[in-house]
């Protein structure tokens, strides 16, 4: 069974696809889930964050631009940019402890992206945290 880290990696790639202009994930992501073994109640949790980010988009990426000091929404990396997506619903919409949400976001950046990614999801994931108090 998959862990969340990897379910939010998976979803994270699917969000990729989707803002790199592949506007049709839906029709792929259960081989994507399926692939890595995102099953179940796994695949319950994806498909809501998914689904809740996509339906969300608009009002995510507000919240998101609100918060970027030098840049707006557009201007940050595609990877960078779904993993704020991400990160930014489940600090609006789920009921999962902030600092994990945070911590996840930072972890996947770690991963997925360049040295100083981290410390950037970080500063945005915390003055949204901030404002949402």
């Amino acid at each position: 069974m998959a862990t969340r880290h990897q379910v939010r990696e998976a979803i994270v790639s699917l969000l990729y696809a989707h803002d790199i202009g592949n506007t049709e994930v839906e029709k792929f992501e259960n081989n994507i889930l399926e692939d890595k073994k995102i099953r179940n109640k796994q695949k319950e949790f994806a498909l809501s964050l998914l689904n809740g980010v996509l339906q969300n988009l608009e009002n995510i990426d507000a919240q998101i631009d609100k918060h970027l000091k030098e840049w707006n929404i557009k201007e940050i990396g595609h990877v960078e940019r779904a993993i704020l997506r991400l990160a930014t619903f489940e600090l609006m919409e789920k009921s999962i402890d902030d600092a994990v949400v945070i911590n996840e976001a930072i972890e996947l950046s770690k991963t997925l992206c360049g040295d100083n990614v981290p410390k950037f999801i970080n500063g945005v994931l915390g003055s949204i945290q901030k404002e949402k108090r």
